[in-house]
């Protein structure tokens, strides 16, 4: 099999996560290269149903890397959420890597979601409210939290610290919202950073060393080319990139490596 790439050509829901499903089973490597925890897709495999929102849906056959690129946002409490039922229903996770590049859902991502939206009346965009847009503005902005931030512990409380007192502003200003405790979200994050960290990669350097070993890859792009940020209709876009050759940039290797 050559290397694929899947996307979609209209809004979505277009089957992508069955197509994804069946090109998995020829594939060695299974990359989500962006995207957050978004309705996700449900699978069948003889009598069990899989839901699965962050996972590639790879991670069903055993002989199958599973890898969650840098350009992915990550929500830990979803993606442990989703690890914990996969394994309770025999499947192992062993085979899945998190790229340590990935930005960081947290609670103050997804109450802005969720208040923005509410705040907006008549006029809401119809995000999920899972935090997801909010994690790529704050990337854009070069105060988000990234899955390395996560697990130096020093620099995540130092980080953390401030980036929470600036957000309690825009909660409590802005939305009239409590405000959150900063010791109990780093707590909180920082469970879940020993739970993810045997899972934690260089993604980049993986998905090379995968090439120079002529594994084959199939990638996936959870939203469709009428949700790219530039071309089409504002304010429904999340910022993300959009073209055939997005899984190589976001992955940091050269287009041709990858796309055949």
């Amino acid at each position: 099999m050559a290397n694929v790439v899947v996307i979609g050509a209209q809004w979505g829901d277009e089957g992508k996560g069955k197509i994804t499903d069946l090109l998995s089973r020829s594939a060695d490597v299974v990359v989500r290269y962006q995207g957050g925890v978004n309705a996700g897709h449900t699978v069948v495999v003889k009598d069990q149903t899989f839901k699965l929102h962050l996972i590639p849906s790879g991670i069903l056959y055993p002989d199958t890397e599973c890898v969650i690129g840098s350009g992915t946002v990550i929500d830990p409490k979803a993606l442990i959420g989703e690890l914990d039922k996969l394994e309770a229903l025999g499947i192992s996770s062993k085979n899945l890597f998190i790229s340590n590049a990935a930005h960081v859902t947290m609670p103050y991502h997804r109450l802005i979601d969720q208040a923005s939206e509410e705040k907006r009346g008549q006029n809401k965009i119809g995000t999920t409210k899972r935090g997801i847009g909010p994690t790529y503005a704050d990337k854009s902005e070069r105060i988000g939290l990234r899955v390395v931030d996560l697990l130096d512990y020093g620099k995540l409380r130092e980080q953390l610290e401030w980036t929470i007192q600036y957000k309690n502003g825009i909660l409590e200003k802005l939305y009239d919202l409590e405000p959150l405790d900063p010791d109990a979200v780093i707590s909180e994050y920082i469970e879940y950073a020993e739970r993810l960290r045997p899972h934690v990669i260089d993604s980049s350097l993986h998905v090379y060393r995968a090439i120079r070993q002529r594994k084959t890859f199939c990638l996936k792009e959870p939203r469709v080319r009428c949700w790219i940020l530039t071309t089409a209709l504002i304010p429904t876009s999340p910022p993300r990139i959009r073209w055939l050759g997005a899984p190589a940039l976001v992955l940091a290797l050269a287009p041709p490596s990858l796309i055949e």
